[in-house]
């Protein structure tokens, strides 16, 4: 079983984002399951939600304490909550953000992992400018599908003609086929570093 946990913000898509990940794997024949963690229900304030995806039945219910990926959708959680708690000494990391981890203070990180399972990726930038909202979800889901492997990129789009429609979808498509593009571009630059 693999089990991803994002962190963001309300109003960020954190929720939608667990539930077209789950979409996508059951687009591949896939079971997966979905479901939020809510503390105070309001715009901006943090939002986890959770996905399992796995071959056979999910029975488990319960939060993810163990994550083999985490997706940050807010880089202003990383020094506010422990987003890394739990995570699988081999787990993946995929942060909204053009900085780079050593430049937002997550040297220790990098050192102590290296950069083969660690992305960053601008995804609120391209939300602006594939769908013209700052919603970030979405490449996310396709950064996620490129740096794992878990998923295809195919069935991610699959999974956002299901939710989106017209220009709506077309967007998304786009930013989600730039924010593919860009996370497998640095996955083959630290292979060559």
């Amino acid at each position: 079983m693999f089990q991803i946990r994002i962190h963001g913000r309300g109003g960020q898509g954190v929720v939608t984002a667990t539930e077209m990940l789950s979409v996508a794997a059951f687009e591949e024949g896939r079971h997966a399951q979905a479901f939020p963690s809510f503390g105070s229900e309001r715009t901006g304030a943090p939002v986890v939600a959770f996905c399992r995806i796995d071959d056979k039945e999910i029975r488990l219910r319960e939060p993810i304490m163990a994550p083999d990926a985490l997706i940050i959708q807010d880089p202003t959680l990383l020094h506010q909550i422990d987003v890394f708690a739990g995570l699988q000494p081999d787990g993946y990391v995929l942060l909204n953000s053009h900085h780079s981890f050593e430049d937002l203070g997550l040297g220790d990180l990098v050192r102590s992992r290296g950069m083969q399972r660690l992305c960053t990726l601008p995804a609120t930038e391209l939300g602006l400018k594939h769908v013209g909202r700052p919603i970030p979800n979405v490449p996310l889901i396709a950064g996620f599908a490129a740096l794992s492997g878990i998923i295809r990129l195919e069935s991610v789009i699959k999974a956002i003609n299901e939710k989106f429609a017209g220009r709506v979808a077309e967007g998304n498509i786009a930013a989600a086929t730039e924010a593919y593009n860009l996370v497998k571009e640095q996955m083959k630059e630290h292979e060559n570093a």
